[in-house]
């Protein structure tokens, strides 16, 4: 039975090669095996290292600077609404019954208080003015005659040849013709406050908006629906945005806050406005309350009923008109010991503690810890170490 040595003697022989000439081939492609299969276990450990999260993949986002211009601050809600004319439409009707003579404006007329605008047939009403002035003339010399009546009464009376009844009769008769002449005078006043309603004025300044009978037509006062209006108008020099804001997002507004109004027409064109009122109710069907800006600086560009966009800002934190840090709402981490940033710096993240201010939208304020053109880790990530090294997503 041969002996542990002479085992191991006899395996080596058999792995020994003959020098008499035999190719050195096989030795050579060995060696590459070899070779090969050490490059494949170093991609597996890499790969395996890889999938079980030692080098973790992370998305990043540029930390950006607010413009200095800034100084209503950022947005924090915005929304399709419209606008609208504080009074809202004042529709302008008559008070008498009469042929539309004229109108004395057109749509889209500007006017100032008290500038006429329609003009009915008035000839019926002037005619009442007149005989309303006969009548007063006649009223007039009525009583007249019946106060010399009643003084020449009283001169026989004391005279002693007439007696008290018939100066009673003077008295009354003279009372009578005076009453008369008030009841002429009121008649009077009447039928001129009625010549005037024939021509309807502009309680106010504005813009006229519509012309709503046709000349020779019919009008008529009050009327079912606004039927007898003439003229409907709005107020140019106080208008408003009105947007519906859903009860989820009603925590972002407040009375007096900064707002922007972007009509669809003027993209470019940008309104400053601030919050003036909230609605008292909310809409049940829809989940909204209404809420109107007023619109510090209108111009002849802005018309009620016009689509808008608009937005409601929020100061920044610091001094006014300063620029402002802001990175996404994702990047912002809470640990033990306060709020902090990864901060991608050559491959690696940075754990960076940072102070945050309020939030705009899906951003955050920085005020302290970070100055601009930082990239950050934002979204949901593996646990990270400081310094650990990281791959960047792709970009899709």
């Amino acid at each position: 039975m041969a002996t542990a040595p002479d085992e191991l003697r006899e395996n080596l022989n058999a792995l020994r090669l003959e020098r008499d000439g035999a190719p050195a081939r096989p030795r050579r492609r060995l060696r590459w095996v070899l070779i090969g299969v050490a490059l494949l276990a170093v991609a597996g450990m890499v790969g395996k290292r890889i999938a079980a999260g030692r080098v973790p993949t992370v998305q990043v986002a540029t930390v950006t600077l607010t413009p200095p211009g800034a100084k209503d601050g950022m947005p924090v809600l915005s929304g399709a609404g419209y606008v609208v004319s504080a009074d809202r439409y004042i529709s302008i009707g008559t008070r008498v019954s009469g042929r539309i003579d004229r109108y004395l404006v057109e749509e889209g007329s500007r006017v100032k208080a008290g500038d006429p605008l329609v003009q009915l047939d008035a000839r019926e009403y002037s005619a009442a003015v007149d005989r309303a002035q006969a009548n007063l003339r006649l009223a007039q010399a009525e009583a007249a005659l019946a106060n010399v009546k009643r003084e020449r009464a009283e001169s026989l009376r004391r005279q002693g040849v007439m007696s008290q009844e018939e100066i009673d009769v003077r008295r009354a008769e003279a009372d009578t013709a005076e009453a008369r002449v008030g009841t002429a005078q009121a008649e009077l006043q009447q039928a001129r406050v009625a010549l005037e309603y024939t021509t309807l004025h502009a309680p106010r300044s504005g813009v006229i908006l519509a012309k709503l009978k046709e000349v020779g037509e019919i009008a008529v006062p009050g009327g079912f629906s606004g039927s007898g209006d003439l003229v409907r108008m709005a107020n140019l020099e106080d208008l408003r945005g009105q947007v519906d804001v859903t009860e989820a997002e009603l925590a972002k507004i407040r009375m007096g806050q900064r707002a922007e109004v972007t009509p669809d027409a003027y993209p470019d064109h940008h309104y400053a406005a601030h919050v003036v009122k909230l609605y008292p109710q909310v809409d049940k069907q829809k989940g909204t309350l209404r809420i109107e800006v007023q619109i510090e600086k209108p111009d002849e560009q802005l018309w009620p009923d016009m689509s808008a966009r608009i937005v409601f800002l929020e100061p920044l934190e610091g001094a006014p008109g300063t620029t402002g840090v802001l990175i996404p709402r994702s990047a912002v981490r809470t640990g033990t010991q306060g709020s902090y940033a990864w901060v991608l710096r050559d491959g690696h993240v940075q754990r960076t503690p940072i102070t945050t201010g309020p939030e705009f939208a899906d951003q955050v304020q920085v005020t302290a810890g970070l100055t601009g053109g930082e990239q950050v880790v934002i979204g949901d990530t593996p646990p990270l170490d400081d310094q650990e090294e990281v791959h960047v997503a792709e970009h899709a």
